[in-house]
């Protein structure tokens, strides 16, 4: 989707007061001038470290809040910048690298080879994810296509679990 700036005007800047921003901008991890994704995903293993320490369950509950509260905020905060899909979103970000954990092992090598996973996939948008980012609009299509690249990544992740 295309967005409503030209490539040379400056992206707006959200609103931190705005509790809508706050939560689409990760807190102000997307704000980073610098891979505002890869801050986004950085600032999601902080959210799955407590959240690993609950049931399956729980998780999965926690992760579809996270997806579908997503789908709200990721569309607000695009509709009031005017941007679809302003750089600066990662609540999405951290929706995928979350979906990429679950039910992973515990442990440092299994969440870097999970944020490696996850942000190759987000990065390089094999299909259905660059078709889910091009046609797919409004939050729906913010989310889509991190969570498919979350989905995709926590497929590999537990396919080299059983492999080591």
């Amino acid at each position: 989707m295309a967005s409503t700036t030209s490539g040379t005007d400056p992206l707006p800047k959200p609103s931190m007061g705005n509790p809508v921003h706050l939560l689409a901008f990760g807190f102000g991890a997307g704000c980073s001038p610098k891979a505002p994704g890869t801050m986004g995903t950085l600032l999601a293993v902080g959210i799955y470290l407590p959240l690993s320490q609950l049931p399956l369950w729980a998780y999965g509950f926690a992760l579809l809040l996270v997806v579908v509260a997503g789908v709200g905020l990721c569309g607000k905060a695009a509709r009031d910048l005017g941007v679809h899909d302003h750089p600066g979103i990662v609540w999405d970000e951290i929706a995928g690298f979350l979906l990429t954990m679950f039910a992973a092992p515990s442990g440092w090598l299994w969440i870097v080879i999970g944020f490696v996973l996850f942000r190759l996939f987000d990065i390089w948008k094999p299909w259905p994810i660059r078709w889910l980012d091009r046609r797919v609009g409004g939050g729906l299509g913010i989310m889509a296509d991190d969570v498919v690249a979350g989905l995709f990544a926590a497929v590999c992740l537990q396919i080299l679990v059983v492999l080591l």
